[in-house]
């Protein structure tokens, strides 16, 4: 038989609420509406809600209080705010303020509003599930200890009971972290669906953390709860506008800089949600404090800063710089900022893997890097530098294969702003 999800609307305006059910009416699922947050608030201490979805503006509290005060309630229910164009911010807020999924703009697109009802909903059975997983692994393990108080004198008639209870308990939290894996592994994919670029970064920060945690060395659960916050270091910026996603941090206006600042915060509320993700969360939540206490969201400072978010803090960094510049460069700004910005007991091991990572990429001796003119690119060779045009634009990306075409492109590219320099290239030693 198949399981009935409760979900209720809350808004002040009945025509609203009944637009909202006649469009759940065939979807399987109970729809309960309020018209105000009090009268949502009894409704809740009477059942049990896969989904709320509260508006913003009610006059008897807001639609961000409303979200609070069912936090508390009932903690598992994923929620969403409904709320207009206007009110963008106060969305912000009840993210950040009340734990909320995600909002939804009025008017509404109504199969855009059902898939996002769908996907709160299977949130739900995965949060409900991983609970009860892990509150099942905990019962065997109070059951496990109880046997083993009375194992000096069952020894003999408990042992088969006892191995098949071990392998019981191993496979569920071998379950346990697979589900943690799978999770991530969404999340990441989001990341990816929202922005390209967000994820190759999250995906070679991952790599160099992983290479530092293990030089320090840090322990292997250590290490694999550092490279799966590297990966999802940045997934708080999935709340940011298009246009951001294409802006460097010194481009943003200061409304677009306030909603930047709080993205590890939102990072850190996506993460926290997910059972068993709390050590992570933490990470993201401080990877951009600063050594010296002028970072944000906390201001911590030196050792207060958890390591797992210094490494990931000072490996962003050579990634970012890395991309327009030389290694040798890139270590050379790190080095400069050791104490103010990063954590100068972590350049030693950052420098160790960035060698290493060099020293892969050029595995043959007959690899060097070459500054040709552009009427001397051949197709085959690979930019190792990203190209800049006089105006200022990335006109072809480090690691991408020339081609007639792009280099066609280039050609007419730098005729046509005048300008004068060559492209670093990756090419066999004469």
């Amino acid at each position: 038989m198949q399981e009935t999800f409760n979900i209720l609307f809350i808004d002040d305006e009945e025509n609203v609420l009944k637009a909202l059910k006649r469009l759940f009416i065939d979807e399987g699922f109970e729809v309960f509406t309020a018209l105000s947050g009090n009268e949502g608030l009894e409704i809740l201490k009477n059942g049990e809600f896969a989904v709320i979805v509260s508006d913003q503006r009610m006059p008897e509290m807001t639609g961000t209080e409303f979200l609070q005060h069912a936090k508390k309630l009932c903690p598992d229910t994923i929620r969403i705010m409904l709320t207009g164009y206007a009110d963008i911010n106060a969305s912000i807020n009840a993210i950040n303020q009340a734990g909320a999924f995600r909002y939804i703009t009025k008017p509404w697109n109504d199969e855009e509003v059902i898939l996002i009802i769908k996907e709160a909903v299977g949130r739900y059975k995965l949060v409900k599930e991983n609970k009860y997983l892990f509150a099942l692994s905990e019962k065997q393990k109070e059951e496990l200890q109880t046997y083993s108080k009375e194992l000096e004198y069952y020894v003999q008639i408990h042992t088969i009971d006892l191995t098949n209870r071990d392998k019981e308990i191993k496979a569920l939290k071998e379950k346990l972290q697979k589900n943690l894996k799978e999770v991530s592994s969404a999340l990441s994919a989001l990341i990816e669906l929202r922005d390209k670029n967000i994820h190759s970064h999250s995906k070679n920060i991952a790599i160099i953390t992983v290479e530092i945690a293990k030089k320090i060395p840090l322990p292997s659960s250590d290490v694999e709860t550092i490279k799966t916050a590297s990966l999802l270091h940045d997934i708080g910026k999935i709340v940011f506008p298009d246009i951001m996603l294409v802006k460097e941090v010194g481009e943003l206006s200061q409304t677009e800089m306030n909603l930047y600042m709080r993205h590890s915060d939102t990072g850190h509320m996506i993460a926290n949600m997910i059972e068993g993700m709390q050590k992570t969360a933490e990470l993201i939540r401080h990877h951009h404090e600063q050594f010296n206490g002028g970072g944000f969201p906390d201001k911590l400072k030196e050792d207060n800063i958890p390591i797992g978010s210094r490494i990931i803090a000072i490996a962003d960094r050579f990634e970012r710089l890395a991309k327009s510049m030389s290694a040798q460069d890139s270590l050379k700004k790190i080095k400069s900022q050791l104490g103010r910005e990063f954590d100068p007991e972590l350049y030693n091991f950052l420098e160790l893997v960035a060698h290493e990572q060099a020293s892969a990429l050029f595995s043959s001796d007959d690899i060097v890097e070459a500054e040709l003119s552009i009427k001397s690119l051949a197709p085959g060779l690979i930019v190792s530098r990203d190209v800049i045009g006089g105006s200022g634009m990335v006109l072809l990306k480090k690691n991408s294969v020339l081609t007639d075409k792009n280099i066609e492109l280039l050609q007419k590219a730098f005729n046509m702003d005048s300008t004068k320099g060559n492209i670093f290239v990756y090419k066999k030693r004469k």
